[in-house]
């Protein structure tokens, strides 16, 4: 009897092997990498975005507040629209921040708090988890990002999604 307890033994180790042996199954739709570091944005280009933006916003009668940062997530320009909230001067800068150091959209911490646990979401230092920060890509690099804050999160990402597409590879 003993000679079989031992002969199960190693059967079960065997297979215990094989398993972890196994490749694990790929996620069906992985995430997609975030985009390598670029040049930082200069004052020129990030005053364009902004200028786009705000031509947005007035376009649909919103009153917004605009930050542009760079690759390092630095504030670069600023504009706060005539009669703009003025909570919403920090909120514009945090996304614009959050999207640069992440190097994603904030609306993509907003939906991880939506559709599923949150905590390890908002434990994140550094993170708004409100649409409205949007990277700015060149030449699939990360040269920036932009923020913006006064209205729904949709339509602070609307607004910013009009600023970066002056960016080449954003919005287009």
């Amino acid at each position: 009897m003993p000679k079989l307890a031992i002969l199960a033994a190693i059967l079960i180790a065997f297979a215990g092997a094989a398993g972890a042996q196994t490749a694990p199954t790929p996620a069906a739709n992985p995430p997609p990498s975030p985009p390598p570091y670029g040049a930082p944005i200069d004052l020129a280009r990030a005053e364009s975005a902004i200028a786009a933006a705000v031509a947005e916003a007035v376009k649909r009668g919103w009153t917004m507040n605009v930050a542009v940062v760079d690759s390092g997530a630095n504030l670069v320009a600023f504009v706060r629209m005539d009669g703009a909230q003025l909570a919403s001067i920090v909120i514009a800068e945090h996304k614009a921040r959050t999207a640069a150091a992440f190097r994603r959209p904030t609306r993509a911490f907003e939906e991880a708090t939506r559709n599923g646990p949150s905590a390890p979401v908002t434990s994140l230092d550094g993170v708004i988890a409100s649409a409205g920060g949007v990277p700015l890509i060149e030449d699939g690099k990360l040269i920036g990002a932009i923020g913006c804050s006064g209205g729904t999160s949709t339509e602070d990402e609307t607004t910013c999604l009009a600023g970066a597409a002056t960016i080449n590879g954003v919005g287009k």
